[in-house]
């Protein structure tokens, strides 16, 4: 018998639109799934890929607390779970595992939209005693993702944070968050909003590889452009810096968004929580195999030797001498560009009234 006659051979498939290959087991999952050669796909092919399912589901509640010491807001709201830009690196990947479902091809395919977050939104706001902070809108999966545009319930969730004046900070990668100009320019007027657009690379090709369905890096600046001629506060997200990969363009990008009119800045090391490790390492074995060993070996050698690092204070931003050196690039950068260094604006928190005529909520 010839050497591996009689078993079956693993193919490598990249999906068009899609940044994970499979759906590998989710760390809660009992059975796992293997993909095999079964002679009608060829190595290295572009195939069609699964097709985005939404399902529309009843949360329990809809703003989302944190105690985290290094992130810089307290709340959070999550307009779906799952994320169809197909961001290879995710960390919010692993979270798809609580639903019983991948962190591969289910999180950018399987996607749950809360039909009711404004219904459940505008009873939170009415309780009594209730305490207004900052709100940050898309800190898990992002608000303006390609499904925002039928479900329209970011659009909902900004018309009653409107109607409170509730300060609230935005992160997008999509050019849809210009249809919300209306919304967000007179909330900028009162100092209610400022919105981070997240731009790692100007590479396209690479773009397209990590990321998909995002828009593209020169539409991401035109979008920097457009919400600072409406006045609205806006900085540049240079994430994930991933060494070897995007790093190169992080002075670039810092450049071309302050032209833009982007007044602030910040950035973050790759991190590879859970299943992304293995889903990382993946896509780097199909995308630039000649280069995933060394990148992998510097991610070590920022997370103390791991994969990933998750203590509060280094997980964000890494340690040993590549962490420094991005450090030290990024505050450069942001000096030579007139970034501002202390983070993102303040928002008025003064402001905030209940909305009116809140009705009780439904049971069914």
């Amino acid at each position: 018998m010839k050497p591996g006659a009689g078993t079956a051979r693993a193919v490598t498939i990249t999906f068009k639109g899609r940044g994970a290959a499979d759906n590998r087991r989710g760390r809660f999952e009992r059975q796992g799934r293997e993909a095999f050669d079964d002679g009608w796909v060829h190595e290295g092919d572009e195939a069609r890929g699964p097709r985005t399912e939404v399902t529309l589901t009843q949360a329990r509640s809809i703003i989302s607390r944190n105690d985290s010491p290094d992130i810089a807001f307290t709340r959070s709201i999550n307009p779906y779970q799952g994320c169809e830009h197909g961001c290879i690196y995710c960390y919010a990947r692993p979270s798809h595992a609580y639903l019983g479902l991948s962190p591969g091809l289910d999180f950018e395919t399987k996607l749950f939209a809360k039909a009711n977050a404004v219904q459940l939104l505008r009873a939170e706001l009415s309780r009594p005693g209730y305490r207004c902070e900052v709100i940050s809108l898309g800190a898990n999966t992002d608000p303006y993702q390609p499904i925002e545009r039928k479900y329209k319930i970011t659009r909902g969730i900004l018309e009653v944070l409107s109607e409170c004046n509730h300060p609230l900070g935005i992160v997008t990668k999509s050019a849809l968050v210009e249809r919300d100009l209306d919304l967000l320019a007179p909330m900028a007027r009162k100092g209610l909003v400022h919105v981070f657009v997240s731009i790692g690379t100007l590479d396209h090709e690479l773009t397209r590889r990590l990321e998909p369905r995002t828009s593209a890096p020169e539409r991401r600046l035109e979008v920097l452009r457009a919400l600072s001629e409406a006045g609205i506060p806006c900085g540049v997200l240079v994430a994930p810096i991933i060494p070897f990969l995007n790093d190169r363009d992080m002075e670039a990008v810092l450049e071309r968004s302050a032209a833009q009119g982007a007044g602030m800045a910040g950035y973050q090391i790759l991190r590879l929580p859970y299943e992304l490790k293995d889903l990382f390492k993946d896509w780097l074995e199909r995308h630039y195999p000649l280069k995933a060993a060394h990148i992998m070996s510097q991610i070590r050698q920022m997370r103390g030797g791991r994969e990933n690092d998750p203590r509060f204070g280094k997980r964000m931003s890494g340690e040993g001498v590549f962490a420094e050196l991005q450090e030290n690039r990024f505050r450069l950068a942001c000096e030579r560009h007139g970034f501002s260094l202390h983070g993102r604006n303040q928002l008025d928190t003064t402001r905030f009234k209940p909305p009116a005529g809140t009705g009780q909520l439904s049971l069914f």
